[in-house]
């Protein structure tokens, strides 16, 4: 499977509204014609949002739960095997999580960025977004991570102390971000938006028609994504591979072959929430939200069930190398390309579908979302490391980690969230 078992994974959506919750106006009719002009002004105009999106809220919250499983069950898997106990269903769950979710996260952070710059000085911008992503991950690189990883080196190393790794860590290195990651790439991200929009707030005037055009007909916006994403991402694995990073300093690292396909899903997202929302592709009444989501759920089933054959025949036939042809590289990469767009659609669908009012079980923890993925990782490397030498199943010490990795972050969140402040950063 592709990346870095203790690399893979984590949370996004943080681009959102003051209060925690991306909104959209009330939906209007839906267009049958696309006025070039219209859109454009619109894209420029980038209008106040006035109603919750529950949709987009619950998609986000159900991600973030996916963060906390994907981690959770990564030690019992053949690919991150380091407890005694494994299940080749994990191996599935994690091959699935990672082919989509980070993606995800970016075009879901994608949504909010154009509509904050057009209300927003680069200035207020700026520093709104270096209180929301900076400080987190500056504060959580020097606390969480070690914490973190301290658990992986004391099954090595019994005699270490914290002290003695938090400095190595910190001086010598490496020092790894974890899932951090996502939150600087995030911020890169932003500030590169920001810089584009004072060029032209009508740049992602074409997304934005697309968009539109997706109210009727879903599956055109999907073909764009697929392509631009393939094209973008195929290449960059054949050159990189799965498994290097670029490695800048200290905690910044990122995937080097996933880059370009996470800026094109931030950048797609943040066309589609340019203007013309409760007109575009995720209108709550648009075709998308009212075809059924389990067409979109078959249509992930096809590139999923490739990239496992990929996988048999990297492991059966080519001997498992360290280094695959490219040809292997290149058909991977279309698979998990596919899959990635599919899936995306399928996740959405579901969510405008069947929870865009009313109560959903994920209310609760959506605003402690965030927070969760901020302090997660930790508590589910010391509960996987405090299980290790018990001889229980692989399922019933997923399910431990799994549970109490919720209960605990979400815990952990409110009460920060308590500290005078800090609400405005988780």
């Amino acid at each position: 499977m592709a990346g870095s078992a203790h690399r893979i994974a984590d949370f996004a959506l943080l681009n959102q509204v003051h209060g925690g919750t991306f909104a959209t106006q009330q939906a209007g009719a839906p267009m049958t014609s696309i006025s070039h002009s219209a859109t454009t002004a619109e894209v420029q105009a980038a209008p106040h949002a006035k109603t919750r999106n529950f949709a987009l809220d619950r998609a986000r919250t159900f991600l973030t739960l996916v963060v906390l499983l994907h981690h959770s069950v990564i030690p019992y898997t053949y690919f991150g095997h380091t407890d005694p106990k494994a299940f080749v269903g994990f191996d599935m769950i994690v091959l699935a999580t990672d082919s989509f979710f980070m993606a995800m996260f970016f075009f879901l952070s994608g949504l909010f960025v154009w509509p904050g710059l057009g209300r927003k000085s680069p200035l207020v911008f700026l520093r709104e977004r270096l209180l929301r992503l900076g400080l987190p991950f500056a504060i959580a690189a020097v606390t969480v991570i070690p914490v973190a990883y301290y658990a992986l080196a004391l099954q090595g190393h019994q005699d270490i102390t914290f002290a003695a790794f938090w400095w190595k860590m910190v001086t010598a290195g490496p020092w790894p971000s974890g899932p951090l990651w996502f939150v600087w790439v995030l911020l890169v991200f932003d500030l590169s938006a920001s810089l584009l929009y004072r060029v032209s707030a009508t740049l992602l005037a074409p997304i934005n028609r697309l968009s539109l055009r997706g109210h009727d007909r879903p599956a055109d916006f999907f073909l764009f994504l697929l392509i631009v994403t393939a094209v973008l991402y195929v290449p960059a694995r054949v050159y990189f591979g799965p498994n290097r990073w670029f490695d800048f300093f200290g905690p910044f690292s990122v995937q080097a072959s996933r880059i370009l396909l996470y800026a094109a899903y931030f950048y797609i997202g943040a066309g589609i929430g340019a203007a013309n929302f409760e007109r575009g592709v995720l209108a709550a009444d648009g075709r998308l939200a009212k075809s059924g989501w389990w067409g979109w759920v078959g249509l992930t089933l096809i590139p999923y069930a490739l990239l496992w054959g990929l996988i048999y025949i990297k492991r059966e036939i080519l001997g498992n190398p360290p280094v695959q042809p490219d040809w292997y590289e290149a058909f991977y990469g279309l698979f998990f390309a596919a899959f990635s767009a599919a899936i995306l659609f399928a996740i959405l669908a579901y969510f405008l579908k069947f929870k865009q009012s009313g109560w959903s079980i994920l209310d609760p923890m959506q605003p402690a979302a965030y927070g969760m993925f901020l302090v997660h990782y930790p508590i589910a490397l010391w509960l996987a490391y405090w299980l290790f030498d018990f001889d229980l199943p692989a399922i019933v010490k997923a399910a431990i980690v799994f549970v109490l990795t919720v209960i605990l972050s979400w815990g952990a969140t409110e009460a920060l969230r308590r500290i005078p402040g800090a609400n405005r950063v988780l």
